[in-house]
């Protein structure tokens, strides 16, 4: 996969609206050009570990974030989460949990699991677009992350330069 083609988030989200609220967010901040989107747990675990449609793609080039809503069919975020976290493959990636949850419960199982944040959707589509804002340009531009490996678990080459 060409660097520019490289996903850099993935979105995990089932409602067609806040698909596009999310994605217009990220259009406002300059951060559409490589964003994947998964409408349900398994869609998104089948990217993240190159199965199914996806079995072509290396772990390597995985996304640089992913924004994962909680309240998902098939399988939920928090199920998504456990596996990311569980994957040494996957583990280093940062999930940003982007839910309209504000149960206790599912906050404190998010970090137990290794979240590395965990936002509520504002209402406010301006203040929305400010939180996926401040997200992206963090999680995309400051935050350093070591690279992947390829989906069977071999090292990645290393390219002499």
């Amino acid at each position: 996969m060409d660097k520019s083609d490289a996903v850099e988030i993935l979105l995990v989200e089932d409602s067609p609206q806040d698909q596009e609220l999310t994605l217009r967010a990220l259009g406002k901040a300059n951060l559409t050009n490589n964003v994947q989107l998964a409408r349900d747990g398994v869609e998104a675990l089948e990217f993240l570990f190159c199965e199914g449609a996806y079995a072509n793609r290396l772990v390597r080039d995985n996304p640089h974030l992913i924004l994962l809503d909680l309240k998902l069919p098939k399988i939920d975020g928090l199920e998504v989460l456990r596996r990311i976290k569980m994957d040494e493959r996957t583990r280093a990636t940062p999930v940003v949990v982007l839910t309209s949850s504000k149960e206790e419960k599912d906050l404190i199982e998010s970090y137990a699991l290794g979240v590395n944040s965990y936002i509520v959707k504002p209402v406010n589509f301006e203040q929305f677009a400010a939180a996926v804002r401040e997200i992206g340009m963090y999680w995309l531009l400051l935050n350093q992350q070591p690279k992947g490996e390829r989906c069977n678990g071999a090292a990645t080459p290393s390219v002499a330069g």
